[in-house]
């Protein structure tokens, strides 16, 4: 019985992923950067979200606003919504804060992931004064998500933290 419902739900997966092969690709790239980030976000103390590996960079609290913000911009043009950056980098400096609207930011982005399908994705969007299609959009934002997540893998590591993409291995 076990086995037959497993069997059933990937099939389901399987036929669903060859339905929209662009968008679930896009779909569990962003999922996977956005888990990452969120445990390194909860993971880093305190006491820690105030460093700065040189006196010239974001800080660790200033690094996860920025996050956060960023995806208010990529994705409100892929909602087709005016919401622009509400500033969480440039306010917030406490983790609590921070994780709460590094989770709030992520949630509003996923509603623009999950809104989409292949058809949906390859619809014309301004971003940066261009053109672009949705999925451009879409995989432009995982990409800047995981290179400030390479951010965050140095700032752990100069304080001895495991980041999360590490401790699965």
């Amino acid at each position: 019985m076990k086995f037959a419902l497993y069997a059933a739900v990937v099939t389901f997966a399987a036929t669903l992923s060859a339905q929209n092969p662009l968008t679930t690709e896009t779909k569990t790239l962003h999922d996977g950067v956005r888990n990452n980030i969120l445990r390194a976000a909860e993971k880093m103390p305190e006491e820690e979200y105030a460093f700065k590996p040189t006196p010239d960079v974001r800080s660790f609290a200033q690094l996860i606003g920025h996050i956060a913000d960023t995806q208010y911009l990529f994705c409100a043009p892929v909602k087709e919504e005016k919401k622009g950056p509400p500033g969480i980098e440039k306010s917030k400096t406490a983790k609590a804060d921070l994780v709460a609207a590094l989770k709030e930011a992520f949630d509003y982005c996923d509603t623009a992931y999950a809104a989409m399908d292949d058809a949906k994705v390859v619809a014309p969007i301004k971003f940066f004064g261009r053109e672009r299609s949705k999925l451009a959009v879409l995989n432009f934002n995982s990409s800047h998500n995981n290179e400030h997540y390479g951010n965050i893998v140095t700032y752990m590591r100069l304080k001895s933290l495991v980041p999360p993409s590490s401790e699965r291995r």
